[in-house]
């Protein structure tokens, strides 16, 4: 409880810091909602015409199965009559957690609209982008939905349903900035990207450059504002998403290509559920779905040589959107912008104490206890299998000594991000039948194994420390090997490594965050994912600072707790009493 009160002391001061900063800073919008007719744009101007020129589109079907010809049960789903759909919470508006905590965007609108035509549930699970294409490959997941546009490479992973949406994507640069299109970039130039997307792609392969990659949009879009970097090449949806009004920022260029359009992702050998998305995504172009989720959600005008669905589809009835964006510029003064200090944008990007108030139910309802779940039951199974790892690495027996020796290599040798989705992905598929396909309980599993690679040399410095007469002392006096070991020997050396055990507790608690890459519920997200969501739908990074806060109230307590518990096991209990019994004080004074 201080820890929260100094933690909530903290937030009140940084934002009283921050008052003036945020009495003028434009309203915090979610970015996670429909912007509706408002946010209608054309064809940008500034198209790169080469990078646009169109190619013969090799992939789009010709048509599609009648929707009344599908049959659902053959479709090789991993739960009959739900799709399980891999999805992101940090790309508005295309994907995202809204401010209700459900899985929605433009693109999972699309497919819950689909799945209707289809009779089949649509169940939606949080991910990261680096991961998915693999889980789904991997049939961790039915369809991945991610604004993935489709190319070459990723077709030799996953197969691909007909385009719903089409790939621009944006150069992004500060005001004033001397870049004025893509042909200005070069080495010299610190330029963004989300890492494994079609746009790192680009920079690498067809700019022949070198970018700083991050693992989300509105990480990559924080340092472009804060002068971290000098460019950011991102989809236009999630550039047109982040700018707000009065932003330091300007999209002065954009690329667009035919043939790679944006589709979902499905496992390659289950063409089934390809052709049956496909003529879902026909019948919702029939019906006037599409436009209608299109126009709510990112209403801007279709490239010429393209449109959605098979090339049999009918075309989508929209509204002038040319017309519309230029009535919206006309009617509304664009905002002047005002160059703040550094310590005003500091304030503006960290320190929002609206957001903080927004952040903490969600991280004391879900992040919170899913943490401490995570930590505990990974940190006691760590510590069980540490421990034993231990015994078996001083064991005189090297049928025991080598495997403990060589598990710990393998688990301390290992980025922990790599062992949880080999758990995840490789053991996941063998015992779906009794974790039901919830990779929850396989992260605690990792988290464990990693833990314990590290508990167990903990254990096994401290046991070796306690000095060998110990041992040779307890045995003088009757005492068998095993048990001089767990008697003398090794409460001794627990004893000795408290502070580095609860160090270890500490990056357990911090290492739970990493669990989202095998694709959590909303109602399973930890500390850092509620923070991360939250920052996806303000593009603000105030709740992850509030995650922080959080992280704070565990790790400060735990710290001084064992630093108290290991003063007490040295110097023991204080004498009290304050006087002597008379039989004792006769012998002082006889002494004396």
């Amino acid at each position: 409880m201080v820890a929260f009160a100094l933690i909530a002391l903290l937030a009140l001061t940084l934002s009283s810091c921050s008052t003036d900063t945020n009495e003028t800073a434009t309203p915090v919008q979610d970015q996670c909602a429909p912007p509706g007719m408002e946010a209608a744009t054309s064809v940008p101007v500034n198209l790169d015409a080469a990078a646009a020129a169109q190619e013969e589109d090799r992939y789009t079907t010709p048509d599609v199965t009648p929707l009344e010809q599908i049959d659902t049960s053959r479709l090789g789903l991993i739960t009959p009559g739900v799709l399980t759909v891999g999805t992101l919470s940090d790309a508005p508006p295309s994907i995202c957690v809204n401010s209700e905590n459900i899985f929605t965007g433009y693109d999972n609108e699309l497919l819950r609209a689909v799945g209707e035509k289809l009779g089949l549930r649509v169940d939606f699970a949080g991910t990261e982008f680096a991961g998915l294409l693999a889980q789904v490959s991997g049939r961790r997941f039915d369809v991945g939905s991610s604004s993935i546009t489709t190319t070459d490479e990723r077709r030799n992973t996953v197969g691909f349903t007909n385009g719903y949406d089409f790939g621009y994507f944006s150069l992004v640069v500060p005001q004033g900035s001397p870049i004025a299109g893509f042909d200005d970039l070069d080495a010299s130039t610190r330029i963004g990207v989300v890492q494994g997307t079609v746009q790192d792609d680009y920079v690498v392969n067809s700019l022949g450059l070198d970018p700083v990659k991050f693992p989300d949009y509105a990480t990559a879009y924080a340092n472009l504002k804060t002068g971290q970097i000098d460019a950011w090449v991102a989809p236009s949806q999630q550039a047109e998403g982040a700018l707000a009004p009065g932003d330091p920022t300007a999209i002065v260029q954009n690329t667009f290509s035919v043939n790679n359009y944006v589709g979902w992702a499905v496992a390659r050998e289950n063409q089934p559920l390809v052709d049956a998305l496909n003529s879902g995504l026909d019948a919702i172009i029939a019906d006037g779905t599409w436009a209608e989720l299109y126009a709510d959600w990112v209403p801007r005008e279709l490239p010429e040589g393209w449109q959605p669905g098979s090339k049999a589809a009918p075309a989508p009835e929209l509204p002038d959107f040319a017309e519309i964006a230029a009535r919206n510029t006309s009617d509304v003064e664009s905002p002047v912008f005002q160059q703040k200090s550094t310590l005003a944008q500091l304030g503006d990007t960290f320190f929002d104490w609206e957001l903080y108030k927004r952040a903490f139910p969600d991280l004391l309802k879900t992040g919170l206890p899913n943490t401490l779940i995570l930590a505990i039951t990974s940190g006691i199974a760590g510590t069980v299998i540490g421990m034993l790892l231990a015994m078996a690495g001083i064991s005189r027996t090297r049928w025991l000594r080598w495997p403990a020796r060589i598990y710990t290599d393998i688990f301390r040798g290992l980025p922990a991000v790599v062992i949880i989705l080999i758990v995840g992905l490789g053991v996941g598929p063998i015992v779906s039948g009794i974790t039901g396909n919830n990779p929850y309980w396989l992260g605690a599993a990792a988290l464990s194994l990693l833990a314990s690679a590290y508990i167990g040399e903990i254990f096994r410095s401290g046991i070796q420390s306690v000095e060998p007469g110990q041992l040779e002392a307890s045995r003088a006096l009757g005492f068998s090997y095993r048990r001089s070991m767990w008697l003398v020997v090794v409460p001794q050396g627990v004893r000795r490594v408290l502070p580095a055990l609860m160090n270890q507790f500490i990056s357990l608690i911090k290492d739970s965050s990493l669990i989202y890459f095998l694709g959590l519920l909303v109602t399973q997200r930890e500390l850092f994912a509620v923070g991360r969501d939250l920052n996806a739908q303000t593009g603000n990074l105030s709740p992850l600072v509030a995650a922080g806060l959080f992280y704070l109230a565990m790790t400060i307590p735990l710290t001084h707790l064992v630093n108290y518990i290991d003063h007490r096991l040295r110097t023991g209990r204080a004498d009290t009493s304050g006087t002597l019994d008379p039989v004792e004080q006769s012998i002082v004074v006889e002494r004396g």
